[in-house]
């Protein structure tokens, strides 16, 4: 090699993948001219990036040893790639394993990019609380620091990419004028050598092939002031290389700060990070200048043939070992796909699990039980998003978002809360920012957590609770250490028990909190939410029902859908399609409510039933005169419990009780019956500004009684006995359904947006309307039942009338799944489910259960034909279905309003899409 190619060797110089055309030339002709021995790409396209690298390979003499600092993955640098957590969220976790796949999975995408040495692990200890490190670092013990950074470096190498320790010997404290001067690290040689170069002695015992040198000040080890130690040749020779016996590569920090280069010549700052002894040199200046200083040196001897040998020799050596020189270019098709796998999200996800941290529980708050005693507030403090946070803790309860004009109305405004819980949400945009709270914020925290019960969970660094001048009051204190949408989601399913937290503080929170603080949480039996990898379902496979989904929007069968599918108790599909209306106007929305029609047999009726039977006042075997008088004497009076519910009594499938009050000739609600204002006598509400006659309301329960029965016992469904039942249930309790299954099941379930009667609790924009009634009520119908027997019985029917969401229609049927039992409470004996949950009737060709609906005993039904008998669900008139599957451990949600404009749209009956969406759940199911 000539003596220009050898100097070559010594420089990276920097690139960006999106600076255009002249800037890529620019690149190109220093690579041909020079020699250069390294690219360092700052950032740009990835597509774009491949296709610079291999264009720089073709044309450089000698392979480009490329490189990248992506210390959290690529999505720090370039565009649309994500990211992994901060090294301070990374020190939280208990479980080094960890930080090792995700050190080798940055390195596989390091190297499906093209990269061989990755700027990583940062190897600083956060000596001080304003150290520069801030969350670049993994914590302030060293030893901790020295676990994660050993088992990044570990897993990088294991890639097959350089793990290039940084920054030596640490990132020391923010310097006053940090625009004029180096951060210092003004600390005693006994603390640098038992606790900052702690990490690196490890690293370098475990073969680390690479160090960056920092530019820090360290005045006990280099006397020179203002020297940043990336050019001391104490530092860097005498340390790094003769007192630690480091062989590996050396690179220079960036050699392009200004506060380097603002009062030397060309080639300078160049020359004496080499002769501090770093091999490679890195954004170095003009290289014509530079590269004439390097030869003016070595003509007068400052710099020796054999010091030179031994950098470029390393750096050849490198690059030989990593296979550059036999090296096929980088493939460039699929780059973005490669660069995405579902395996990062679930890293990134897991790791983030296992990180958040209880620093202060108290017991009987966090997680939050006790639902239906519970008044949730939230109060945002911190200038980011907060809305994933929102989202989720309303999956689990109303929580309502509290703001004040004033400290004095915002604690007035929280009297009435059981709980308040404080999102602190600062932007994760920055890894060195301190995330402080204002002055303000701190005096209303110390405030509201001296009236509240409160959970302060904060979405930033740790040490932003030193601000805090007492914890005294504040009951509970979660760090979420950054502010992603997966941390938001994460933290909120721990204050519900969905998941523990398992985390340790990798830093002290003033005297309060000492190292390693971490209380693990209670985990409770709610349902959770999570990527469906993780039930060990494939997402790919999974994606197949938005096609589906979509045709139900775009060939009308309905207007909008909300699907949710859960397993093993995790929601690993929740998605909207489609608009409340065909105009187009309000998209679905997970919070929308939707009327759920036959669907309220098994979510309101039927847990009645089974509560009454569990508490021995009534029996399967109960017959009908035995429950109720009134059936004394009728043709029903011996029908059985377990007959009726399934189906199974000859009892007429239903009775249009609206039709005998229209008029006869306008067929209009008949003034006999019917008000447009609300009085004791029209005082049953059927719909807007129509209220029903109360004296017929005895009239429905009395046709029922003398119906006819069908001439011989099949099955046949039918809405009758679930009229009956209601009456039952009602006088056993002296109180209405809609009372009674929100004091024993729902409140306490968190299911919030599932009632009756929606309108009295709920804004009309968030109901999905059902119905343009043109033969009854003769209005549109959006807040009231569609269904005309539940509607007369002001929207309270056993049959129907219930109107929910699909995550609370979910955790109705998760707790049956759980035998009786969700969020650690017990509503039903395992035993109790069982017994509804059974088919007494097979051997005669009827497939229901006691309430709940089965699996078809031949090739037609309600199901895919692909789900065990063991599985249980029902459908609704509107467009609805569920269906649970405990050996699968499936709950399955389809609400739609079908029958909007129309209930004649037949179509999604037609199609069977709500079961051929269920067949692509269970083919997608991999273990």
């Amino acid at each position: 090699m000539t003596l220009k190619e050898r100097l070559g060797q010594l420089f990276t110089i920097g690139a960006y993948a999106n600076k255009g055309l002249a800037a890529d030339n620019r690149i190109k002709q220093q690579i041909m001219k020079y020699n250069v021995g390294g690219v360092l790409f700052l950032g740009g396209n990835p597509t774009h990036q491949v296709e610079l690298t291999n264009q720089f390979q073709n044309l450089s003499k000698i392979p480009l040893l490329i490189s990248m600092d992506a210390e959290f993955g690529l999505g720090n640098q370039l565009d649309s790639l994500p990211t992994y957590p901060h090294n301070m969220m990374l020190g939280a976790i208990q479980n080094n394993y960890l930080i090792e796949q995700i050190g080798q999975r940055i390195g596989e995408q390091s190297k499906r990019l093209g990269i061989h040495v990755n700027f990583a692990p940062n190897t600083a200890v956060h000596s001080f609380k304003t150290s520069v490190a801030g969350n670049r670092s993994f914590g302030e013990s060293e030893n901790n620091v020295t676990e994660k950074t050993l088992a990044f470096h570990k897993g990088m190498q294991k890639s097959g990419v350089v793990a290039c320790a940084k920054y030596f010997p640490s990132m020391g404290n923010k310097s006053l004028d940090a625009a004029a001067t180096f951060p210092e690290l003004n600390i005693s040689e006994e603390y640098i050598e038992n606790v900052d170069l702690y990490p690196y002695r490890n690293l370098i015992n475990n073969n680390i092939e690479a160090i960056m040198t920092g530019h820090v000040q360290v005045p006990n080890i280099e006397p020179i002031d203002g020297l940043s130690a990336s050019l001391s040749y104490n530092v860097v020779t005498k340390i790094l290389k003769e007192e630690f016996g480091y062989n590996g590569l050396i690179f220079s920090a960036k050699l392009n700060d200004k506060r380097l280069t603002a009062n030397e010549k060309p080639g300078d700052v160049e020359l004496a990070a080499f002769l501090a002894g770093n091999d490679i040199l890195l954004l170095p200046g003009e290289l014509p200048q530079v590269l004439q200083k390097f030869e003016e040196a070595i003509m007068v001897g400052l710099i020796k043939e054999e010091r030179l040998a031994y950098s470029v020799k390393k750096i050849l050596a490198a690059k030989y070992k990593h296979g550059l020189f036999t090296a096929e270019p980088i493939k460039e098709d699929s780059i973005l796909i490669d660069l995405q796998l579902i395996k990062d999200d679930l890293l990134h996800r897991k790791a983030i699990k296992h990180a958040i941290t209880a620093v202060k529980v108290n017991d009987s708050i966090l997680p939050i039980q006790n639902l239906d005693k519970q008044k949730i507030a939230y109060v945002k403090m911190g200038d980011a998003n907060e809305s994933t946070f929102i989202n989720t803790l309303r999956k689990y309860a109303a929580v309502d978002i509290i703001k004040g004009k004033n400290l004095a109305d915002l604690v007035e405004r929280l009297s009435n809360y059981s709980t308040v819980i404080i999102g602190f949400h600062k932007s994760d945009a920055s890894s060195t920012e301190d995330y402080q709270f204002t002055d303000k914020e701190i005096v209303w925290l110390q405030e509201v957590a001296r009236t509240n019960t409160v959970i302060l969970d904060v979405f930033a660094s740790p040490y932003s609770l030193n601000k805090v001048k007492s914890f005294t009051n504040i009951d509970n204190i979660i760090v979420s250490y950054q502010n992603s949408d997966a941390s938001q989601e994460i933290s909120a399913q721990i204050i519900f028990g969905a998941l523990k937290a398992e985390g340790k503080l990798p830093v002290r929170i003033k005297n309060d909190f000492p190292l390693s603080t971490g209380i693990v949480t209670q985990q409770l039996s709610r349902l959770g939410y999570d990527l469906p990898e993780t039930v060990g379902v494939s997402s790919v496979k999974l994606k197949r029902i938005d096609s589906l989904a979509e045709l139900v929007v775009s060939e009308k069968m309905a207007p909008g859908v909300q699907l949710l599918i859960a397993r093993r108790g995790k929601v690993i599909y929740n998605k909207n399609f489609g608009y409340h209306t065909y105009k187009k106007k309000q998209k679905v929305t997970d919070s929308d409510i939707y009327d759920v029609a036959s669907m309220t047999k098994i979510l309101a009726t039927l847990p009645m039933v089974m509560k009454q039977e569990e508490n021995k006042n009534l029996a399967l075997n109960s017959k009908l005169v035995d429950l109720l008088p009134k059936f004394k004497g009728t043709n029903k009076e011996k029908l059985k419990v377990v007959e009726i519910l399934s189906h199974y009594a000859r009892l007429k499938p239903w009775i249009p009780f609206y039709v005998n009050t229209l008029d006869s000739i306008t067929k209009k609600p008949d003034k006999k019956w019917y008000s447009n204002k609300k009085s004791e006598k029209y005082s049953i509400k059927v719909a807007k500004n129509l209220y029903m006659n109360a004296e017929y309301k005895d009239s429905i329960m009395q046709r029922i009684i003398d119906s006819d029965l069908l001439k011989r016992k099949r099955y046949k469904y039918s809405d009758l006995p679930f009229y009956i039942l209601k009456d039952y249930i009602e006088a056993s309790y002296k109180t209405d359904l809609n009372k009674l299954t929100q004091h024993y099941f729902y409140k306490s379930l968190g299911a919030h947006y599932t009632t009756y009667n929606p309108l009295e609790k709920f804004s009309k924009k968030m109901i999905v309307p059902s119905e343009i009634d043109d033969y009854y009520r003769n209005q549109t119908l959006q807040g009231y039942v569609h269904d005309m027997g539940a509607a007369m019985q002001g929207g309270i029917g056993g049959h129907a009338g219930l109107f929910s969401n699909a995550n609370d229609v979910a955790k109705i049927m998760q707790m049956y799944l759980q035998g009786g039992t969700y969020g650690n409470v017990k509503y039903f004996d395992a035993a109790t489910i069982a017994k509804f949950n059974n088919c007494y009737y097979c051997h005669k060709d009827n497939r229901r259960g006691v309430g709940f609906d089965k699996p078809q005993l031949g090739d037609v039904g309600p199901t895919c034909g692909c789900v065990s008998m063991n599985s249980f669900g029902h459908s609704g008139f509107t467009g609805t279905y569920t269906w649970a599957d405990p050996d699968e451990d499936i709950v399955y949600v389809f609400l739609s309003n079908r029958t909007y404009p129309t209930m004649s749209n037949r179509k999604l009956i037609k199609t069977d899409i709500r079961t051929k969406i269920q067949k692509l759940i269970y083919e997608a199911i991999e273990d």
